[in-house]
């Protein structure tokens, strides 16, 4: 079957005929994808991409890696869930909390919103406070707190169907402008900050030199929690995320995407004494019938096992530094190439671009025509000016030089 004849189908069983709706954004129709290996996806007409997509994160194996899959199989040929504890979830665990020491307990959930959504839920609890504040563009998830924008002084929700009541208290501050975070915080009612440490859903804004120190040093001045949302760059900047690769330490830590070697999670982690105030121990309510799935776990340790063993980070990091590299070369004036490990994104009309204003003043048109000639080139990068590219271990020398060839051409 064709693309088009299959959107057509789609449309009469699902939404839009997607499950998410950025996977929309390919005009007129998107493709399907029948299967995936390593760097590349094979759509159902048999057409080929070179992925930086990558599932818009959870990739940095490549696809089907053989560990990862031989994990999951081991494990579905054992049972797919069992509504009881089990040793993977504690070897899981352990797992994590060598690869970020300042993390002691985790809880595991099924995604990145359930990780955020109970990580606030659990920093209100513990400093008694009501209200949050996080970053104009920042992505936590699609719970009702934070979806939440600026409009004016005030503060809307970002959809319908969101009651008032559900952010009234939520604020919103600017990132890398540490005195917005002063002034959403200096009546002390603030119970957490969480913040995307590098913002990944208007493209890819790292922070300035020394501001996620300034945000660690204000949180803690006002008594107010520091939840770093590293869904996309747990494990990815470096083996600990963002809090090693920074040198910075939150309060909670909210992991996803990579965490789960491609299968669905979402992971809440803190201290110990911060962590037992969630049931049973503690009084926070927290719970899912298949929160520590054991596929999500032995794919998820499958891939941290990798990580962990040096043996993937270097290769990523390696390929981003020869692909930005390459890529600031050939860039025309008036555009900006902004990137942290394993993560990059192009802005077009614009001189820099350190925050979510600023990537939305940039030329959206022209960034969709760079993808397109990309796209019509065999190289499928997410299609938003708002999403970030990531790179994978198996984007090896060759395919970043005939993507820098691909990206060179399509610039002129």
């Amino acid at each position: 079957m064709r693309n088009e004849d299959m959107f057509r189908e789609a449309g009469r069983w699902l939404v839009g005929g997607v499950n998410s709706p950025v996977r929309a954004s390919i005009k007129p129709y998107p493709f399907f994808t029948e299967s995936a290996k390593g760097a590349y996806l094979l759509d159902i007409e048999g057409s080929r991409y070179c992925d930086y997509c990558l599932a818009y994160g959870p990739l940095i194996l490549g696809h089907a890696d053989p560990a990862v899959v031989e994990s999951v199989s081991t494990q579905l040929g054992k049972g797919t869930t069992y509504g009881t504890p089990t040793p993977l979830e504690v070897d899981y665990a352990k797992r994590v909390c060598e690869l970020a020491p300042n993390i002691e307990m985790i809880r595991a959930v099924n995604s990145g919103t359930e990780a955020t959504m109970a990580a606030l839920r659990l920093a209100r609890a513990v400093t008694g406070r009501q209200a949050i504040a996080t970053v104009d563009g920042g992505y936590h998830g699609a719970h009702d707190c934070v979806l939440a924008r600026r409009e004016g002084a005030s503060t809307v929700a970002s959809s319908p169907g969101i009651i008032e009541g559900q952010i009234s208290a939520t604020r919103i501050v600017d990132y890398n402008d540490i005195e917005s975070l002063e002034a959403a915080l200096r009546d002390r009612q603030v119970a957490a900050f969480i913040i995307e440490p590098v913002m990944g859903n208007v493209g890819c804004i790292p922070p300035d030199n020394g501001y996620l120190d300034e945000v660690r040093k204000v949180c803690s001045e006002h008594d107010t929690l520091l939840i770093f949302d590293e869904t996309i760059t747990g494990f990815r900047l470096a083996p600990g995320g963002a809090q090693e690769y920074y040198g910075v330490d939150a309060d909670i830590v909210t992991y996803g995407k990579i965490a789960g070697g491609g299968l669905p999670i979402g992971i809440v982690g803190s201290s110990r004494e911060t962590m037992e105030r969630l049931k049973p121990v503690g009084d926070v309510y927290n719970a899912g019938t298949f929160s520590g799935n054991p596929l999500s776990m032995a794919a998820g340790l499958a891939a941290l096992d990798l990580i962990a063993s040096g043996g993937v980070l270097p290769l990523v990091h390696s390929s981003h530094e020869r692909l930005t590299r390459g890529l600031d070369d050939v860039l025309p004036e008036g555009a900006v190439l902004n990137h942290a490990p394993g993560m990059f994104q192009v802005y077009f009309g614009r001189d820099e671009v350190r925050c979510a204003r600023d990537a939305r003043a940039a030329d959206q048109p022209r960034f969709m025509q760079f993808w397109k000639k990309l796209f019509s080139k065999g190289f499928f990068l997410p299609p938003s000016q708002f999403e970030s590219n990531f790179i994978s271990r198996c984007h090896d020398e060759r395919i970043i030089d005939a993507t820098l060839e691909a990206m060179e051409s399509a610039l002129r």
